[in-house]
């Protein structure tokens, strides 16, 4: 299964000028724990970096920063490494694990944004196919008693 077709498309963006505290306030306003930084260039959403929630608290909140002049292109993650929408689920999670990140922004050929993989997307759809796999085990078993009367 392509990322594309997992990723979330409701990305929370922001510009590298706007400030961390209107980043929390779309984190709160959205439950979401990361805002995606964009830059739009070209004609199109080119993702450049993520703020999350905990660069919020460590960065600012922790340094008594005043979060209402402090940027998002202050304290952006850089070197932001995204994955195309055509990726397989595995090869991104061998990608995340590589990349020791635990957010990965998806990007059509051009580079444009198009979605958000998480790792929570990955835990759910993984728990959702073990399940199966847990009940295709029960199913088997339970055709192999009905046979055998």
């Amino acid at each position: 299964m392509p990322v594309g077709e997992l990723c979330n498309r409701d990305v929370v963006i922001l510009r590298r000028e706007d400030t961390i505290l209107a980043a929390a306030k779309l984190m709160r306003q959205h439950h979401v724990g990361d805002v995606v930084v964009a830059d739009d260039s070209s004609g199109f959403r080119r993702p450049v970096g993520i703020i999350t929630d905990r660069d919020v608290v460590i960065e600012i909140m922790a340094t008594e920063l005043d979060q209402k002049v402090i940027t998002v292109g202050d304290i952006m993650t850089g070197g932001l490494v995204t994955v195309k929408e055509s990726l397989g689920v595995f090869e991104a999670i061998q990608y995340m694990r590589t990349k020791a990140v635990r957010r990965l922004p998806v990007v059509d050929e051009q580079g444009a944004l198009v979605g958000i993989l998480t790792l929570d997307d990955l835990l759910q759809l993984l728990s959702e196919e073990l399940a199966a796999i847990a009940r295709l085990i029960a199913h088997q078993q339970q055709k192999e008693t009905q046979d055998r009367r």
